[in-house]
């Protein structure tokens, strides 16, 4: 027996399904798979999106982006036995699949690989491809977990194969479940591990004994997200990147022209990737909260160093650039997002726009208290000016009457 149910929608309620075989449309997709005896076997939570590279008959190259899955069936989705093991096999759109494979061990089990097929016949997907037909990807991964507990990676992962990239976060899965009851017990990701652990530990790193070169003000550069009904997200920002490595501090300025941006949207989440020739990636993740406000919840990068080290960085409970639905968020001012103790960013003049972008344009924009300030001073200086003028014009007119009158006098 397969139980699905979409992910909890505040103000919804929590609607929950089980059927032998059925459809359901989602974001978030939620699976739990239970025995003959009607025990919970298997547990899983996760959302997922998918980019895909191809040729067109033009022998030009688009990519496409796979965020809304549509209807999706669970069809093939196993508890295991003797002779194979737990299986997720997830269907949607149209001729599009993906395969998640367990195995067990004496003390653990594991995510033993992912596979994920697309079919180039879509029209609709790929109206102009060339090479029309099903295409799979298969990745091993072997990411072992103690048995009884239950994977935990809120993080954003991502899997690349050639022209595929799969992204996946807020992942919760449980093979072998025990007793038919999901563990309470979590077993981190490396990525969730270091965004819990990072921000405690570099707060009391020592002064870098390098001190960075001051950079200027970084160019501004605008980055977008389409998806199949057009532009879904705009952002216009200039970034500089503050880093600390091993006491060594360093500024780096992103230059626009060479930074490419890729992305998702979905309902209650958005995602814009940067990516250069130096940063493999540097995620903004968005999230809806109270059905009406938006805001940075996550950052994640990976990069390369001039001295050849890799640097990366996440953390998946930040809180900055609130701005109400429907509208975009506007800081003009330098403003820091401050990442970890060893990260942080400085934007210049952004922009914002992750939701609701109505036909390519921002939307009335919210200010950060800091251009809110400078702008109510501006009319409060200009007041104070125009009252000093009109106060010494006052008093020249009455110093004037007053010598007319004395003049008058003496006559």
């Amino acid at each position: 027996m397969v139980c699905f149910r979409l992910f909890p929608v505040p103000g919804l309620g929590l609607v929950l399904v089980c059927l032998v075989l059925g459809a359901l449309r989602s974001y978030a997709l939620e699976l739990t798979l239970q025995d003959s005896e009607k025990a919970t076997c298997l547990y899983a939570k996760w959302q997922m999106t998918f980019r895909v590279r191809y040729e067109t008959t033009n022998k030009t190259y688009k990519t496409q982006n796979i965020s809304d899955l549509g209807a999706v069936t669970y069809n093939g989705s196993i508890c295991g036995d003797d002779q194979s093991g737990p299986k997720i096999a997830v269907q949607f759109r149209s001729g599009f699949s993906w395969i998640a494979n367990f195995t067990k061990a004496a003390s653990t089990y594991s995510i033993d690989s992912i596979s994920f097929s697309y079919n180039t016949s879509d029209n609709i997907t790929f109206p102009d491809a060339k090479d029309k037909g099903m295409h799979t990807v298969h990745h091993p991964l072997a990411i072992k977990i103690p048995l009884n507990e239950l994977f935990r990676c809120n993080s954003l992962s991502t899997l690349e194969n050639n022209d595929v990239v799969q992204q996946y976060w807020d992942v919760h899965v449980q093979a072998f479940v025990q007793n038919g009851t999901v563990s309470k017990n979590e077993f981190l990701c490396d990525k969730d591990k270091t965004s819990t652990v990072v921000p405690t530990i570099h707060t009391t790193v020592p002064s870098p004994t390098t001190t960075p070169t001051p950079k200027e003000k970084p160019e501004a550069g605008t980055y977008s997200v389409n998806n199949g009904n057009g532009t879904c997200l705009l952002a216009t920002m200039g970034l500089q990147l503050n880093i600390t490595q091993d006491k060594v501090a360093s500024v780096i300025n992103i230059n626009p022209n060479t930074t490419h941006s890729t992305g998702s949207c979905q309902s209650h989440t958005a995602l814009l990737r940067l990516n250069s020739s130096t940063i493999k990636y540097l995620d903004f993740v968005f999230a809806v909260k109270n059905e009406n406000r938006f805001y940075l919840k996550e950052v994640n990068v990976s990069m390369n160093l001039v001295n050849g080290s890799v640097f990366s960085i996440a953390n998946n409970n930040l809180s900055y650039w609130d701005a109400p639905l429907g509208s975009s968020y506007m800081c003009n001012k330098e403003q820091t997002v401050s990442v970890s103790g060893a990260f942080q960013i400085n934007t210049f003049d952004l922009r914002v726009q992750p939701f609701n972008v109505i036909e390519g344009k921002y939307s009335t924009a919210e200010e950060c208290s800091a251009d809110s300030d400078l702008n109510f001073l501006i009319p409060v200086a200009v007041g104070v000016a125009l009252g000093f003028l009109i106060i010494v014009v006052f008093i020249s007119y009455m110093i004037g009457r007053r010598k007319s009158r004395t003049g008058y006098q003496s006559v």
